[in-house]
């Protein structure tokens, strides 16, 4: 039974950053943008983390710091895709090479440097008597946390507000959302630079919490994942918290079954969780061949005002 909770505690402590790097892409392609940018955006986040709290030692200034940078680069592709009307899926390519290149050159003073602290927990004493509850949630920290409230507030806010309706409304058609009186373009870059602060935090939350530690590329394709968990929870919050635990149980696997002493090579092992995301999407495909996709309808296609009649 022990083993089995430390099994589940690892899966959390390394599902939270795609959870949160899935319910920022979430709101971003709800809103009809794709972001093919989530792993440059969180190698910013994790490098600007780290420079931050380095350089002042405290917790707070360091996530300002990644909300900062990642906004700007949130705006930055709104600005291309939703003004200028680029390519979405070159955009987001092009967020992704600059943020591994720029985190790169940034990081490079800083690799290895063990961080002068982490993010706080929370401990819940009166959690502890309780089997198996209590040995997941009495000591987590306040991220995790926020990344279970920030699951429901967004379900809550998709399905339950009118400000959800117009978001889905923008998402499927815009042309209809615009006749409405919705303004299409100002929701877009809202949802877009809110959507990227939250990869941003994916990142610095994997560098406080997970690896607390600099190291190049230290994502290593955690952000396609996150974009493929938004395709297997078929754009619904609370599917994404369970996609990205699944996740990060096989993340975490690859470790346990190294500690156990398996002959299997380390890099074998470090692919499970990658090849399970091609074997996943391709079973998806298969099974849902006939039926829709679940993602918003102008998902990818910009929107030009003069054309809507």
């Amino acid at each position: 039974m022990d083993l089995a909770i430390q099994l589940l505690a690892s899966a959390m402590a390394s599902g939270t950053p795609l959870l949160l790097a899935a319910l920022g892409g979430i709101l971003i392609e709800r809103a009809g943008i794709v972001q093919l940018g989530v792993e440059g955006i969180m190698l910013m986040g994790a490098v600007v983390a780290c420079l931050t709290f380095l350089q002042t030692g405290s917790l707070a200034a360091a996530l300002l710091a990644v909300f900062a940078v990642s906004a700007v680069l949130g705006l930055i592709h709104a600005f291309l895709t939703v003004s200028l009307r680029t390519n979405q899926i070159v955009s987001g390519l092009a967020m992704t090479l600059f943020g591994a290149g720029m985190s790169a050159y940034l990081g490079k003073p800083i690799s290895g440097i063990p961080m002068p602290g982490s993010v706080p927990e929370l401990h819940l004493p009166w959690l502890e008597p309780l089997p198996v509850i209590g040995g997941l949630f009495a000591h987590l920290d306040l991220l995790t946390w926020f990344s279970f409230i920030l699951v429901i507030a967004m379900h809550l806010f998709i399905h339950r507000t009118s400000w959800g309706l117009h978001l889905r409304a923008i998402g499927d058609s815009p042309e209809a959302a615009d006749v409405m009186g919705i303004r299409v373009q100002a929701f877009r870059y809202g949802c877009v630079t809110l959507g990227s602060m939250l990869i941003g935090l994916a990142g610095a939350d994997l560098l406080l919490v997970f690896s607390p530690t600099w190291i190049e590329g230290m994502t290593a394709g955690r952000g396609w994942i996150a974009v493929a968990l938004i395709i297997f929870a078929r754009w619904n919050p609370v599917r994404a918290l369970l996609c990205a635990y699944f996740f990060g149980m096989l993340d975490t696997l690859g470790f346990r079954i190294q500690l156990i002493g398996s002959e299997i090579p380390s890099y074998f092992l470090k692919m499970i969780p990658y090849i399970v995301t091609i074997l996943v999407l391709m079973f998806l495909g298969w099974r849902n061949r006939n039926k829709p996709s679940g993602a918003p309808e102008a998902l990818g296609v910009p929107y030009i005002r003069e054309q809507r009649l």
